[in-house]
């Protein structure tokens, strides 16, 4: 039996999580608009101060001697300049991962049993371990918060679509989803989910980075969205983190394709029988293995490198929503 009050006492914290999230984007957004602004007016200033530079110079020459013509003076960027937006939104952020947990607690409690029972309860889920590995990243040091502002789009967007499309009352599990390897195979899935599109923001950000700089490289202005990238960190960085972040999910994922080909083995007896969920699956997992292999053989670094994360994130969607929606199958009750 289902506790509808805690029930509900979950709605309520994901409906409070999302308007936190969406809050925390906007920071984000101020952070990014106001490092860009600074950037464009550094440039423009850097470009007055050398021509100025430039002027002098050849007036120096041009005379009978004097003093050397000053350089440019190098650009100072203001203390402070944009951070209080980004901590503003790396706050609200983290106050929206605690409800969020609460909303994910309580609707396992409510539902007495583990709280990714169906598509709602898994997105969910999903959408915390993006958010929580965001958090981990930026409080090591090793992702700049303000990729919060393109982050939190497509979570909020993702709960939005568990908590409207997806939506399912909370209850008990089906009986094919009841067993103990539901608390092992789905959580490993969640968790490296969540980090594999994760992975698949900052590959698309690498790709705005990278071009960004080839078209500043070769003399040309950047054109919106491509421009929007000038505030982003730089494209080898962006490359790491996402190297990282795979590397860090793969072996989960290949430990919840394990396990729940075991699992397949007690509640179908056969461990492998190329359902469509176990194929897509597959599918992923080819493409993050064909993704690390590209990040080890020196002609498929950098962008070739990145387009694989990108698709291999698109069939992750896929094996997701695709086949669990659209496709009969063995998982079609998920």
């Amino acid at each position: 039996m289902s506790d509808p009050s805690l029930a509900g006492l979950s709605d309520d914290l994901l409906f409070m999580t999302v308007l936190l999230y969406a809050l925390a984007m906007l920071a984000f957004a101020g952070e990014q608009a106001s490092r860009r602004s600074f950037r464009l007016a550094e440039a423009a200033a850097t470009g007055s101060s050398l021509r100025a530079a430039t002027a002098e110079r050849t007036r120096v020459m041009a005379g009978a001697g004097g003093p050397p013509a000053p350089e440019p003076p190098a650009p100072v960027v203001p203390a402070g300049r944009s951070s209080r937006a980004g901590a503003v939104g790396l706050a609200v952020t983290g106050l929206g991962a605690v409800l969020h947990v609460g909303s994910v607690v309580t609707r396992g409690l409510a539902a007495d049993r583990v709280p990714w029972g169906n598509m709602y309860e898994f997105s969910s889920a999903v959408a915390l371990s993006v958010v929580l590995i965001f958090l981990v990243l930026v409080a090591a040091g090793k992702v700049d918060r303000g990729l919060g502002a393109f982050l939190m789009v497509p979570v909020v967007l993702y709960l939005g679509l568990a908590a409207t499309v997806l939506y399912t009352a909370a209850g008990p599990l089906v009986p094919a989803l009841d067993s103990y390897w539901i608390k092992i195979h789905v959580f490993a899935a969640v968790l490296s989910s969540g980090a594999f599109l994760l992975s698949g923001i900052l590959a698309l950000l690498y790709l705005l980075r990278s071009r960004f700089d080839d078209q500043v490289g070769a003399g040309r202005a950047p054109r919106f969205p491509v421009s929007i990238a000038s505030a982003l960190p730089s494209a080898p960085s962006l490359d790491r983190v996402t190297y990282a972040v795979i590397a860090f999910a793969f072996p989960i994922w290949t430990f919840a394709i394990i396990a729940g080909a075991i699992w397949a083995e007690s509640a179908w007896g056969r461990y492998w029988g190329w359902d469509p969920k176990e194929t897509w699956s597959f599918i992923t997992w080819v493409l993050y293995a064909g993704y690390l292999h590209a990040r080890a053989t020196a002609g498929w670094k950098g962008t070739k490198a990145a387009w694989i994360a990108v698709a291999a994130a698109v069939a992750l969607i896929v094996d997701y929503y695709v086949v669990n929606i659209f496709v009969v199958g063995f998982h079609s009750y998920a």
